[in-house]
C-alpha cells in the first residue's frame, strides 16, 4: 500500500505515516520494527530516552527493505547539552543502531536555559554538515523556542514533533510551524483513546466502515501532519496502516475540530524539566 510523503524545506522527503517506538520494550523493538517495515511502514521514530535504539536499528537491518528506503529518526535527550555532548549523543545513537546516518535527528525537548538550547541546536546543525544526519528538527518546541534558535542560527528546523490528538489539536502551534515551513508531526496521536467514543469519531467510523483509531489517524493525515502511532501488535500495526483508502468529508473534519479541549496526556514543554 502506497502512502503520501512530505517534503522538508531542505529538500529531503519523509513518509507521512510511521511507527513510534515510545514505550516499546527493548526486547520487542527489533521484531516490531521489522514487522512494521514488512507491512509497508517506511518511517521509524525512536529516541535515546526510549532505551530501545539497538532494537530499532536491528529491526531496520533485518528487514527485506533497503536502508535507503527507510526513514529513521532519533532524538537527543538532555543528559548533556554542550556542543560536544550533543555530537557524542548523535554518534552514540548511530552506534547503537549500527547505522551510518540518521535521516532525522531532533532535540527532544526545549531546554529551560535558552543559551544551552541554542548551543545544542548548533551541534545538530554541525552533525548535519558532517553527514551524521540528513535533516535536523525539534520536538515539543513552542513558538518562543523556535524564535530563539532560528533567530540565533538562521537555521529552521524541518519538523517539530508535538502532542496532537482530537482533544489537543494545537491549531495555533500548527499554524506557527507552517509559517516557518516546518512540518508538524503528531505524537500520541490517538490521545490514549479518549476520543474513541466521541460522536464525530463514531459517526465517521460508521460511515466509512473504519475503526475510531483509523478515523483519527486519517484526520491527522488530512490536516497535513505526519503521524507516528505506536503499537506492539502485528494486527494493530496493519489496522493503523490501513487508512489510505478512504477520506473524511469536510463536514467530518469540522465536527472533529469541535472536540478540542486543550487536554494534554504529556507534560507542558514550558514546565517540563528534562532529566533522565
Amino acid at each position: 500500500m502506497t502512502q503520501p510523503t512530505l517534503t522538508f524545506h531542505d529538500g529531503h522527503t519523509m513518509p507521512q505515516f510511521g511507527l513510534g517506538l515510545w514505550q516499546v520494550d527493548r526486547d520487542k523493538a527489533a521484531d516490531i520494527t521489522r514487522d512494521a517495515i514488512e507491512q509497508g511502514y517506511r518511517l521509524i521514530d525512536g529516541a535515546w530516552i526510549y532505551g530501545n535504539e539497538d532494537g530499532q536499528g536491528a529491526g531496520v537491518s533485518a528487514s527485506s527493505v533497503d536502508r535507503a528506503d527507510i526513514f529513521v529518526t532519533s532524538k537527543v535527550w538532555s543528559n548533556g547539552m554542550s556542543h560536544d555532548d550533543v555530537r557524542n549523543a548523535v554518534q552514540a545513537s548511530l552506534d547503537k543502531m549500527k547505522l551510518d546516518y540518521l535521516d532525522l535527528m531532533l532535540l527532544h525537548w526545549p531546554f529551560q536555559d535558552a543559551d544551552v538550547m541554542v548551543t545544542a541546536w548548533k551541534a545538530l546543525i554541525d552533525a548535519r554538515k558532517d553527514g551524521q544526519v540528513r535533516s535536523v528538527g525539534v520536538s515539543n518546541f513552542h513558538a518562543h523556542h523556535l524564535d530563539r534558535i532560528i533567530g540565533d542560527t538562521g537555521v529552521v528546523p524541518v519538523l517539530n514533533q508535538i502532542e496532537v490528538s482530537p482533544r489537543l489539536q494545537q491549531a495555533e502551534m500548527r499554524r506557527v510551524n507552517a509559517s516557518h515551513g516546518i512540518i508538524t508531526q503528531s505524537w500520541t496521536p490517538l490521545g490514549q483513546g479518549r476520543s474513541f467514543d466521541a460522536e464525530p469519531i463514531t459517526a465517521a467510523a460508521a460511515r466509512a466502515g473504519k475503526t475510531p483509531a483509523q478515523v483519527i489517524l486519517r484526520w491527522h493525515i488530512q490536516m497535513g501532519c505526519s503521524v507516528i502511532p505506536r503499537s506492539t501488535k502485528s494486527e494493530r500495526l496493519a489496522e493503523n496502516f490501513d487508512i489510505f483508502d478512504f477520506e473524511l468529508t469536510e463536514q467530518e473534519m469540522d465536527a472533529i475540530a469541535t472536540l478540542d479541549q486543550g487536554e494534554r496526556t504529556g507534560p507542558d514543554p514550558d514546565q517540563f524539566d528534562m532529566k533522565a
